[in-house]
């Protein structure tokens, strides 16, 4: 009898635990990323304001989530790409859609020709600005020299995103790269 008693108890006892450790349904994010976006809006990084940063950095971490399935990891790449963007004055998605297409947010690819890191940079450039000790893997270099190139190519087509693409990629008079960046752009980071 008390073996009957002991099992109808855990019967009950299971699913009520289960229930009261089971996330409320309206809470979108995990505590974890919840405090990740805290820290990360109070913290130094490009963001003028920490309502914006809040939306912008929960809105670009769901759709970064199907490249990097780790949410810290997210926040923090996302913290870096909107800073160098901004510090350029480039729009952070359009950095968003550069990566996509070039490395997947693969921040160790290394490209056929031996471009580097999540924004493919071309290893001649550390030996061109005499840099050769900064490794084009460390995430911070990469989008530092990322972003920098980009600016300057859309500087040098100042009307004209698809060429300003086109020379970033090295395939100036091609519209295949540009076309890709653009699509990226248009259905994954544009607010929608």
């Amino acid at each position: 009898m008390r073996f009957w008693i002991i099992q109808i108890t855990a019967l009950v006892t299971l699913p009520l635990l289960a229930l009261a450790t089971t996330p409320p349904l309206q809470a979108s994010t995990d505590p974890e990323l919840r405090q990740m976006l805290k820290e990360a809006i109070e913290s130094d990084s490009g963001f003028e304001d920490r309502f914006d940063a809040q939306v912008w950095l929960l809105d670009m971490s769901r759709r970064l989530e199907k490249f990097i399935e780790e949410p810290k990891t997210r926040i923090d790449l996302l913290k870096l790409i909107h800073y160098e963007a901004r510090r350029v004055g480039i729009e952070p998605e359009l950095v968003l859609a550069v990566i996509e297409v070039e490395s997947r947010f693969d921040e160790f690819a290394i490209s056929v020709s031996g471009a580097r890191g999540l924004m493919q940079i071309m290893p001649f450039w550390l030996n061109e600005i005499g840099i050769s000790d900064q490794n084009l893997f460390k995430i911070r270099t990469n989008l530092r020299m990322g972003c920098t190139i980009l600016r300057y190519y859309m500087d040098m087509e100042p009307h004209d995103l698809g060429r300003a693409l086109a020379r970033y990629n090295g395939s100036l008079g091609k519209t295949i790269y540009p076309n890709k960046v653009i699509d990226a752009l248009h259905t994954n980071w544009f607010k929608q």
